[in-house]
Formats: structure tokens, C-alpha cells, sequence
């Protein structure tokens, strides 16, 4: 729900989830990775290391990439994020299989005698549309978050996932919209980032992953903050209500005091002599009280006061002369 964390909650549920087929986790796999990680040189050589603040998610697919290419991933670091308070684990692969799963992952490719980074992504990787969805997931439990209004009712919608690369991000943009989720990119520093701030884009998005314990509770939250918006136009409209009727009373009052100080009051029909006795009786009793209290209708009354109010100020015109 919204007062927990629902990223959490939305990666929990991927994972738990998981994915069927080799291709899916192979497609899973090197987008974490692109968004979570980095290459390392060392004298052993080439390697690579990720980093989260999930143990879970890194427990998750440091089980794929052990069951898919008998990876041996080791921490590096355990900690916490000066900045941000969050844990911070720091996985390295580092052996002579490392290269291998890069290039199997898409994410390196030789280039002539050298080993380069591929900043896009592999067609292959993305034969079938199970993979897709597979990629997009595996990049959210990476560096993906959503946040949803809080009990209160404030806060918004927002959900995004965060890639070092614009041309990653890019083609994660253009890989939603297949799906026909629209998503924004925005640089933010030194980072792209994807996004989208609707319930609708956001219910999309976690329906296209199979989340569908995280899509309730997105409908919960949404049908909770939709009760509190009615609440609040209602009481608004209340408070209008009365607002207008306080000042309607008000103008009421003054006429009739005005006609009460001419001596006017006792020079008026019976039916205008007891609209405004009862006005003053209670002036802060609203026209359906004091119509039902005199046994006749609203506009009855509506309109007598309306009378009142002109007599007044002839009365006044004529004291003026």
C-alpha cells in the first residue's frame, strides 16, 4: 500500500514472480545489469560489478547469472549510502568467464582487437515479447521506483527508472511504447531518466509486467484518494453553500433593522412582518428552516426577502431626500 514502500513491494512481486524461459532471464539479467553496473580492468581482467540496495534483488540475479552462465559473483561492499541513508551491496564477477557473460548479455562487443561497451540493445535479446517484458522488469528491480500519494492524499503518482545512458533510455522509451505505455526521458545530471506520472501509465506498466498483487494496491490507493477528493469537493461545496447563506442573512438582517429604526416594520403586510420577525428571531437559521418554521416554500420565503431587502432601500432613498 502506499504507506509501506511500494517499490518494494513492485520488485518483490517481479521476483517472485521470475521468468520462465532462458531467453527471458537472459534478457532480465542484462538489464539490470545495464542499469545497476559497471565494467572493471584489473590484472585478472576484465570483469563486472553491480550495485543495489536490495538483498533480495541482488540474491535474485546473482541466481541467474549463476544458473545461465555458472557465474561466481563475490560482495565487494556492504553498507550505507552517506547521502542517500540507503544500504548500499557491491557484487563483482571477476574470472575468465566474465568477458563471456558480457558479450552473451549484450552488454560488450568486440571492436576490431578491442572489447567495447554496447550501449544499445541487442535485437536479440529481444526476439520475442515475453523477452521484452522481461527487459523492462529486470531494468525496474535495477534502478526503478514508484511512489503512489500518501494516506493523507498528498503526494502524486510517479514512476521511473533511472539508466546512465540516454541512448539506453531511449530505446526503453521506445520499447514501452510497443506496449502502448507512453513514457517521458529527462536528464537528471549526469543520468537519463524515463518516467511516467498518471495512475493509468503506472497501472500499464505494472499490468504489462504480470505485477498484479502491486496493480491492486495501486487500484486501493487509487480508489481511497478518489473518496477523499469527493469528501473534499463536497465539503468544499458545503462551505460555499454557507458562506453565501451567512451573507445572504446578513443582508437580510441590516434591511431589516434599517426598516425596524424608520418605523417601516409595522407598516408592512403581514406575510413580509413575519418573514422578518422570524429573521431576527434566528438569524443565523438557514431559508429552509425558516420556511418550514413559517409553513411556506423556499422561494416563497426567497422571494419575500428579496422584497424586504427592496423596501429597505426605498425607505433609505427616501430618508436620504
Amino acid at each position: 500500500m502506499a504507506k509501506i514502500n511500494f517499490t518494494g513491494e513492485v520488485k518483490r512481486e517481479l521476483i517472485r514472480n521470475g521468468f520462465e524461459n532462458a531467453c527471458c532471464k537472459t534478457a532480465a539479467l542484462s538489464a539490470f545489469l545495464r542499469v545497476t553496473g559497471s565494467i572493471v580492468h584489473s590484472s585478472e581482467g576484465i570483469g563486472f560489478e553491480f550495485v543495489t540496495e536490495s538483498e533480495r534483488v541482488a540474491e535474485y540475479f546473482i541466481g541467474l547469472a549463476e544458473e545461465l552462465f555458472g557465474a561466481e559473483l563475490q560482495i565487494v561492499q556492504a553498507g550505507t549510502d552517506r547521502r542517500s541513508g540507503r544500504g548500499r551491496l557491491v557484487f563483482r564477477c571477476l574470472s575468465s568467464r566474465s568477458l563471456y557473460i558480457l558479450f552473451e548479455l549484450g552488454i560488450a562487443e568486440r571492436d576490431g582487437g578491442k572489447v567495447a561497451l554496447r550501449f544499445g540493445i541487442g535485437d536479440y535479446l529481444l526476439e520475442n515479447d515475453c523477452c521484452k517484458r522481461a527487459f523492462l522488469a529486470g531494468a525496474f528491480c535495477g534502478s526503478g521506483s514508484c511512489t503512489l500519494p500518501k494516506e493523507d492524499g498528498t503526494g502524486g503518482y510517479h514512476l521511473e527508472v533511472v539508466f546512465s545512458r540516454r541512448q539506453l533510455a531511449e530505446e526503453y522509451c521506445a520499447l514501452l511504447e510497443t506496449f502502448d505505455v507512453l513514457a517521458k526521458c529527462v536528464p537528471r545530471k549526469n543520468d537519463t531518466v524515463v518516467y511516467v506520472k498518471s495512475r493509468e501509465s503506472i497501472s500499464d506498466f505494472l499490468s504489462l509486467l504480470g505485477a498484479e498483487r502491486s496493480l491492486a494496491s495501486l487500484d486501493a490507493v487509487s480508489r481511497r484518494k478518489d473518496a477523499r477528493n469527493r469528501i473534499n469537493r463536497i465539503a468544499n461545496c458545503m462551505q460555499k453553500n454557507y458562506d453565501k447563506s451567512v451573507l445572504a442573512s446578513v443582508s437580510q438582517v441590516r434591511a431589516i433593522e434599517r426598516l425596524q429604526a424608520s418605523g417601516g416594520l409595522d407598516a408592512l403586510d403581514a406575510g413580509l412582518r413575519a418573514v422578518a420577525e422570524a429573521r431576527l428571531a434566528d438569524k443565523e437559521a438557514s431559508l429552509a428552516e425558516l420556511a418550514e418554521r413559517l409553513g411556506i416554500s423556499k422561494s416563497c420565503i426567497n422571494h419575500r426577502f428579496r422584497k424586504l431587502i427592496k423596501t429597505a432601500e426605498e425607505t433609505t432613498e427616501e430618508n436620504d431626500e
